[in-house]
């Protein structure tokens, strides 16, 4: 197992988190010289915040443990393709490299709809990787939004 699937493997965790919670499925974790030093999960539904992305979550954590806004030595592992929003906080805290699962078709920012995170005209860029147990990943936010349509709950979209 690869060091990108192992932290994939927690980001999951989280992830299962938050579709037991009924948020939409993902989770992420932040690492920093080989140890998870943050972790979170979307939480935008049950405290009714648009902000709290997983994502959004973990960046917010780890500066606290840092102790500053950059996160130059981090690696921010996420189970799908970060949002506008989180893509924006990602380089702004100059995280050096972000990993996910799959593909966000209807938002994503590391290449599906925009590539926000390689933007040349931004002061930062962001290596990235992806297809880091897709499957897995994928499976949770179709599973997720299957079971979200056969029960007719409010619409949501998706992240």
């Amino acid at each position: 197992m690869t060091d990108s699937e192992k932290y994939m493997k927690e980001a999951l965790l989280e992830a299962e988190k938050a579709f037991s919670a009924g948020e939409v499925p993902i989770g992420a974790v932040m690492v920093r010289d080989g140890e998870i030093i943050a972790r979170g999960h979307n939480l935008r539904n049950s405290a009714k915040n648009p902000l709290r992305h997983a994502e959004i979550d973990v960046i917010n954590e780890a500066a606290g443990i840092v102790g500053d806004w950059r996160l130059e030595d981090c690696t921010l592992y996420v189970t799908v393709e970060p949002c506008p929003m989180c893509a924006g906080a990602i380089v702004q805290a100059r995280i050096p490299k972000v990993v996910f699962g799959t593909r966000n078709t209807k938002a994503g920012c590391a290449g599906s709809i925009l590539d926000l995170l390689n933007e040349p005209r931004f002061n930062h860029q962001v290596a990235v990787e992806e297809g880091i147990l897709q499957e897995e990943c994928g499976q949770m936010m179709r599973l997720f939004f299957k079971r979200f349509r056969k029960n007719n709950a409010p619409l949501l979209t998706e992240e």
